[in-house]
């Protein structure tokens, strides 16, 4: 019997993530930590957490250090999924959310452990080995402390005639750089896209033509999250455009919404169905993922309410 299509993220920089919850936010003044709480984080914990949600088979490759990456690899495997851990000195970073009582953020990201050249070696050994292996591959998030910004355009390339399916979700210069190697997929947010392109992206119709160039460049799929706009799917070669948006909700949330996306679109893309599907899958979960605290899932039937609303 055929295997099901198997998705392993490549999480370079991950984190534990702690809110702190407070009644307001205060300069200069004592803030009350109300309650706080703690779960694995970072971009690519988020997505393998929402493959594994929506029924996904997911694996994890991670580097992890200290009590930090101990406390993520325990975390992990309590929600059931499958890591490949590469070992690093010093510890794993944690990233603070503070959260006022009117659901405001402060966020504060560490830079996270440093990967040595013999770190780095492994990650891309590991890489290689699943795709042999079948593995189709997410590179998701930042890259971290002195690891250069080709490094997923690296990764790219060395699995460029493996057959798998590059699924890419990062910024700045180390996407410009990525998205040379062509990648299947790359999920930019709207912000992301115009760092890319070189413009602010204000309306849709720009936002469309900024997809279509990046289509252009990687000969594939681009999937802009658009916060309360939905997302954008569109394919250069293929002459596809597609826009859908769910109707509006009571934000509770937004961390972790674009993983939600990307998540839902690419096991919906490795599940054989139509990138209609694929766009419809991903404002779903993106939608859903806003209606829950930061590291929570929502139950299934929040996800189906959800779906039957998307237009």
């Amino acid at each position: 019997m055929k295997q099901p299509p198997r998705l392993c993220v490549v999480s370079l920089n991950p984190a534990i993530d702690a809110e702190w919850r407070v009644d307001d936010l205060r300069w200069e003044e004592k803030n009350v930590v109300l309650a706080q709480r703690r779960w694995a984080g970072g971009k690519g914990a988020n997505v393998a957490r929402w493959l594994n949600f929506l029924g996904g088979k997911c694996e994890l490759l991670i580097p992890l250090g200290g009590a930090t990456g101990h406390e993520i690899q325990q975390q992990l495997r309590a929600d059931g999924i499958r890591i490949h851990v590469v070992p690093v000195r010093g510890n794993t970073r944690v990233n603070v959310v503070i959260t006022a009582s009117n659901g405001r953020q402060m966020r504060f990201n560490q830079p996270g452990a440093r990967l040595g050249s013999a770190n780095w070696r492994a990650v891309l050994g590991r890489v290689q080995k699943l795709a042999e292996q079948g593995f189709h591959l997410i590179l998701s998030g930042s890259l971290g402390p002195r690891l250069p910004l080709n490094s997923y355009a690296k990764l790219l390339r060395t699995i460029r005639n493996s057959g798998a399916r590059t699924f890419l979700d990062c910024d700045g210069e180390a996407l410009k750089l990525a998205v040379a190697e062509r990648p299947f997929l790359v999920k930019p947010n709207r912000h992301e896209l115009g760092q890319w392109a070189g413009r602010s992206l204000r309306s849709l119709t720009s936002v469309r033509n900024a997809a279509l160039a990046m289509s252009g460049v990687t000969g594939g799929w681009v999937l802009v999250s658009l916060s309360a706009d939905g997302a954008m799917l569109v394919n250069a070669a293929e002459q596809f455009t597609a826009h859908m948006r769910a109707e509006r909700v009571n934000v509770v949330n937004t961390l972790g919404a674009g993983d939600a996306t990307l998540a839902a679109a690419a096991n919906s893309a490795m599940s054989g169905a139509n990138p209609i599907e694929w766009l419809r899958a991903a404002v779903t979960a993106g939608t859903a993922a806003t209606q829950c605290e930061p590291g929570r899932l929502v139950s299934h039937r929040a996800v189906r309410a959800i779906a039957a609303k998307i237009r």
